[in-house]
């Protein structure tokens, strides 16, 4: 009888840790597996001129394609920036400009999925951002910093083109925090329409 107690306790936090680690892999799983369908809605949006949802009842669309040719990353932008959208995605920002035109547009990801690479972008690497009207903008990254949430000092009405990309900061911590990890890019030229 005095055996039973632990055995059962170990059996219990097994099965805990094998939850938790279910948990984990899901959210990666998860992130993964929208990214192929949202490249899949993408390219049809960008084939019939129309926004396509990812899945039947998804509340938000392909925007924009992001890629950095010298890290070997891409990733498909979604239309606002909930949680929701965050899941699946880097999101764009609400109130900031499309890429490539007038002002700040602002991208916004998890550090753990789809942003996990900023902490390799570097001074000079190129962004590429493909946008929904089939047009690419090219951008140059010109800064990073880190800022509080509620004091980053974007400006979406800024003069110029700029582009920023937005994460938390630290990039390897376990838990949310107050800070942010932001990528500035100053616009370098736009493309001929592309998939």
């Amino acid at each position: 009888m005095r055996w039973r107690a632990p055995v059962v306790t170990a059996m219990l936090m097994a099965a805990l840790g094998l939850v938790l680690v279910a948990q984990g892999g899901w959210v990666h799983a998860k992130a993964v597996l929208a990214q192929v369908l949202l490249q899949r809605a993408f390219s049809s949006a960008l084939a019939h001129g129309e926004p396509v949802k990812p899945w039947p009842w998804a509340d938000t669309w392909p925007v924009a394609r992001i890629a950095i040719s010298r890290l070997g990353v891409s990733a498909i932008v979604l239309a606002g920036s909930s949680g929701q959208a965050l899941a699946f995605g880097p999101a764009h920002v609400e109130g900031t400009p499309d890429a490539g035109d007038p002002g700040t547009a602002v991208y916004s990801a998890h550090r753990d999925t789809h942003f996990r690479f900023l902490g390799r972008v570097g001074y000079g690497d190129e962004i590429h951002v493909t946008r929904k009207d089939g047009r690419t903008a090219r951008f140059r990254v010109t800064a990073t910093q880190v800022v509080r949430w509620d004091a980053s000092g974007i400006d979406a009405a800024a003069i110029g083109r700029h582009l920023v990309l937005a994460t938390c900061w630290p990039l390897d911590a376990r838990t949310s925090g107050p800070e942010r990890y932001l990528v500035h890019a100053e616009f370098v030229a736009n493309d001929a329409a592309s998939d």
